[in-house]
């Protein structure tokens, strides 16, 4: 398994492009229950990677337009 300090580590477009590869591979079949199993652990552990990513890039968007708003408030009243 993969230590949290390097799931951490990993940016959002090197978790994707292994979890694609992850799916791909459970597609193909071919592999055994036990690397099968693996694989999809591995998965669900880049998924949470990309979902914290995607979470994170969500929650400063939303900061961004908040601030914008904010700031434009005062002219849409004129």
């Amino acid at each position: 398994m993969t230590s949290k300090v390097a799931e951490e580590a990993l940016g959002y477009e090197q978790a994707r492009d292994e979890l694609i590869e992850v799916v791909r591979r459970l597609e193909a079949g071919g592999t055994t229950l036990e690397e099968s199993l693996a694989l999809w652990e591995r998965g669900e552990e880049l998924a949470k990677v990309c979902r914290r990513w995607l979470d994170g890039a969500r929650a400063r968007l939303d900061a961004a337009l908040a601030e914008e708003s904010e700031g434009g408030e005062g002219d849409s009243e004129r």
